[in-house]
């Protein structure tokens, strides 16, 4: 029997009370240099994942999308130049320091009539239900400590015919490129943490999250679990990253 009072923290178990405590931690502490270690992690390929993931979602103008663990922003960018001056972005984040700075450089960039930002726990989201065309949630779900929750609250704010999109690290499909990844993941990335934001704990627990998290066949299942229908699954890069997609029909 699975004991409901611990979760995983990376490799650790906590109880289910401090999780969200410690991702705070994490992402306090990343938040000034999230942007530029993505950049160094992925050499610039997180880019190219974030413009095929708004790209399928074909987002149309008027569109209302949820980007949920939006972050700094990266994707609600994207979204927005989709939505058009008629539509709108919420960009929500659990983490104030992250969606702050997320707010500043969609401000910065010009963004100013078409994003909304909000503080938001995606296991029990604080928006109407069937009001979302969209619901995005990239680089975030494997944080979230009760994952079943938050897919059946994704799915009740998304409108009748409305998508659901996740972003996540996943299971490389190849053996050789697993390993590969595994010492890039567990030797090299908490080192550049630790030259570049100063923090090699938070990207050592970074690396364990990636590994905790349900594979692509495994999260497909959950988001059936949910409610939602027609789910498919995109490999990116091998399987290092994968896209699920899934609507409420």
């Amino acid at each position: 029997m699975t004991d409901k009072t611990t979760t995983h923290f990376g490799f650790k178990d906590v109880p289910v009370s401090e999780k969200v405590v410690k991702v705070r931690e994490v992402f306090n502490s990343v938040a000034p240099s999230y942007d530029v270690m993505n950049d160094l992690m992925s050499m610039g390929v997180h880019r190219l994942w974030k413009r095929f993931t708004v790209e399928i979602a074909n987002v149309k103008p008027g569109h209302l999308v949820l980007d949920l663990a939006g972050g700094t922003g990266d994707l609600s960018a994207l979204f927005a130049k989709k939505v058009g001056e008629k539509g709108k972005v919420v960009l929500a984040d659990i983490n104030e320091a992250m969606l702050r700075v997320g707010r500043d450089r969609m401000i910065d960039k010009g963004h100013i009539n078409n994003i909304s930002y909000n503080l938001a726990n995606a296991e029990c989201l604080p928006y109407a239900a069937n009001q979302f065309d969209r619901v995005c949630i990239g680089f975030g779900l494997r944080n979230v400590t009760d994952k079943d929750a938050a897919l059946r609250s994704m799915y009740e704010v998304l409108k009748p015919g409305g998508r659901l999109l996740i972003l996540e690290f996943s299971k490389p499909t190849n053996p050789v490129l697993d390993k590969i990844y595994d010492l890039y993941s567990f030797k090299l990335l908490p080192k550049i943490g630790e030259l570049v934001a100063k923090d090699g704990e938070s990207y050592q627990y970074l690396a364990e999250s990636i590994r905790m998290h349900p594979d692509q066949q495994t999260l497909k299942g959950m988001m059936e679990d949910a409610g939602f229908e027609r789910c498919q699954v995109n490999n990116l890069t091998g399987g290092i990253v994968a896209v699920h997609t899934g609507y409420k029909l």
